[in-house]
């Protein structure tokens, strides 16, 4: 993840933090993760949290882990849908 050609994960998460008045150290207390600097790369879209952090994120800013990352997963919506269409030969969005 070091080379300058990095694209960084698209997401909400700095924005649903400061809408709750949250700073990083606060945030990373209440999810007891060691330290802030986790939460500063998953802000950044240097990294991903894991799925019991995604969760625990979306509870922390009362919002679904959908509103967190929503462009990622459409991204990813549109990936499965025609990796769907590839595999079934057809529109399986329909089914």
């Amino acid at each position: 993840m070091g080379n300058t050609s990095h694209k960084s994960i698209p997401n909400a998460l700095r924005k649903y933090r400061r809408i709750r008045g949250l700073t990083q150290r606060k945030v990373a207390k209440v999810l007891r993760l060691k330290s802030a600097s986790c939460i500063s790369l998953w802000e950044k879209g240097d990294s991903l949290p894991s799925m019991a952090n995604a969760i625990r994120l979306s509870i922390l800013y009362r919002t679904m882990v959908d509103g967190l990352f929503g462009d990622l997963v459409k991204a990813l919506r549109e990936e499965i849908h025609e990796s769907e269409n590839q595999v079934f030969g057809k529109d399986s969005s329909k089914s």
